[in-house]
């Protein structure tokens, strides 16, 4: 069965501190590891969610401000709880992970050597599996690292994305096709920007109803893709048939390294592409999505965000 991860960006609470990073390999089976100078350890590069920030977004950013290595994420890992601050003081930190890998395997992306030490992070190594763990000075951390290693095989992301918030109908007069996004629908498509970028997806596959192509058009813009328009992803023409196949191209790319893929749709056609996929129908919200980790041609893993 594929593991499943969930995240919300409700960041930072009296209480409870949110953060998130990664587990970041390449080839040679090495791991990304940073030591902080404040507490003198060894540990998986993390930080702090902003306010307002996602998870997802933080984790990515975290990776790049403490390595300066940009990484795409793969597979959720499980997350850490864990006491902080003064002792009895009652605060507990929660830290998202995910696995991640660099974004290209060249020796100019995994780089670390001119690395400048500051006064939050004053080394960065690549580390060998085997050895990682004798460096990392938690064991929360190492048994982090164990479950990381043992699921480390590279994945491909199939975003699956529900429109967001559109214009009701009832006060839209035009062709149903036409009716773009509400007030909130475009800040859902904004929000939506770096959560879709943390995967590195290469492709975006949407219905052509307007709703849709706003929807995907702020990410599609900073990634330099162009929406690839498929009827058969439109309440009007929906073809079930066609969906399968749709979702065999997509599986059979992803099998092919051409990279993950964004498929943006409606409520009621969205039911067909999971049972495709072979995954039960999470009912998305508006600008909500299911990110399918496949390997292989199976999904090992899912997870489900909200733009906001």
């Amino acid at each position: 069965m594929p593991s499943s991860a969930s995240a919300d960006g409700s960041g930072t609470t009296a209480a409870v501190v949110t953060a998130a990073g990664a587990v970041v390999v390449r080839k040679g089976r090495e791991v990304l590891l940073v030591h902080r100078p404040r507490y003198d350890d060894w540990s998986f590069p993390k930080g702090k969610v902003d306010p307002g920030e996602h998870p997802v977004a933080t984790a990515v950013r975290e990776v790049e401000e403490e390595t300066g290595v940009r990484v795409r994420l793969g597979a959720p890992l499980p997350i850490l709880r864990y006491p902080t601050g003064p002792a009895g003081s009652g605060r507990t930190k929660v830290v998202h992970y995910w696995h991640a890998r660099t974004l290209g395997d060249d020796h100019a992306a995994t780089d670390v050597s001119g690395y400048e030490p500051n006064k939050e992070i004053d080394d960065v190594r690549w580390v060998g599996f085997d050895t990682a763990g004798d460096l990392l000075s938690y064991e929360r951390d190492r048994e982090l690292l164990a479950e990381a290693v043992g699921s480390h095989r590279r994945s491909h992301p199939l975003v699956v994305l529900r429109h967001a918030e559109a214009r009701p109908r009832k006060s839209w007069r035009g062709a149903d096709q036409r009716r773009p996004l509400g007030r909130d629908g475009t800040v859902q498509a904004r929000t939506l920007v770096p959560l879709l970028a943390a995967y590195d997806a290469r492709r975006v596959l949407t219905s052509p109803s307007l709703r849709c192509l706003e929807t995907v058009a702020p990410w599609a813009a900073a990634a330099d893709l162009e929406p690839d328009l498929r009827p058969c992803l439109s309440e009007e023409d929906v073809d079930p048939a066609a969906i399968v196949g749709l979702v065999e191209e997509l599986v059979a790319g992803v099998r092919g390294d051409r990279g993950g893929a964004v498929l943006c749709s409606h409520r009621p056609v969205l039911p067909e592409v999971f049972a495709a996929l072979g995954l039960p129908d999470p009912r998305l919200a508006p600008g909500e999505m299911l990110v399918a980790h496949l390997r292989k041609g199976q999904v090992v893993a899912t997870e489900q965000h909200h733009s906001s």
